[in-house]
């Protein structure tokens, strides 16, 4: 995960163990206010996708070691969810294992009139995200400048 939030600084060694002991992936995690609520999201996967039963698992655990160790000061929800098929690329392993996908990504500053550009990953190297467009353009992203990176959904 690029940025370490303070929270994020709590959370994970208290959720780390729990999602080695479970063989799974610790994809995403998030602390954002929405209204007048705070949801604590963690995203989860495995090979070949996680089930409501590893979600269920993570949950129970981590909620049991979160009341426990009270780390967070104010109330929130706790959510434990797949990333879904927009996954979030964010660790330099994300970028090597899906090399060759179709990837969306958004910029923070708009590069030549645009901040979303998609293409096929070639790979990131030295914090430069490289992707082919559909014309076989090579177009280089500098990964601080990229607000988000995803998989692509391509029907």
């Amino acid at each position: 995960m690029a940025k370490i939030s303070n929270t994020d600084k709590k959370i994970l060694p208290i959720l780390e163990p729990i999602i080695a002991d479970k063989k799974l992936e610790l994809v995403d995690l998030e602390f954002v206010k929405e209204g007048a609520n705070w949801y604590l999201r963690v995203y989860i996967d495995k090979e070949g996708g996680v089930d409501i039963d590893d979600c269920e698992g993570v949950s129970r655990a981590l909620e049991a070691k979160l009341d426990t160790e009270d780390p967070i000061e104010q109330p929130y929800i706790l959510e434990v969810s797949s990333p879904g098929i927009d996954r979030p690329l964010k660790k330099d392993e994300d970028f090597e294992k899906y090399r060759g996908e179709t990837i969306d990504i958004k910029l923070y500053k708009a590069m030549e009139g645009q901040k979303q550009f998609q293409g096929k990953l070639l790979g990131l190297e030295d914090g430069v995200i490289s992707v082919q467009d559909e014309k076989s353009n090579i177009i280089t992203f500098v990964q601080k400048d990229v607000a988000s990176v995803r998989l692509a959904v391509v029907f």
